[in-house]
């Protein structure tokens, strides 16, 4: 399905369908009470997101490990914070 390793994650989140504010308030609301360096897996359709999330993961320190984009599906893989 996706052309590069699939990347291990320790929590996920699937947005798949919903659009434009949904999924980053969802992604805010999951990477809040994950602990500090694991790392979420993001499952998004809404082409928004290759916008919205890396801007999230830049302006609250996030790392944003990979992403990737194939047949109107998105993934991300987002390491949260040490605090």
């Amino acid at each position: 399905m996706f052309r590069t390793t699939e990347l291990p994650a320790n929590a996920l989140l699937d947005a798949s369908g919903l659009n434009c504010p949904e999924p980053v308030m969802m992604l805010h609301n999951k990477v809040r009470d994950l602990p500090a360096g694991e790392v979420l897996k993001v499952i998004a359709t809404d082409p928004s997101t290759q916008r919205d999330i890396p801007k999230f993961c830049v302006f609250l320190g996030h790392e944003l490990v990979d992403q990737q984009a194939e047949e109107g599906t998105y993934l991300y893989w987002i390491r949260k914070k040490l605090d």
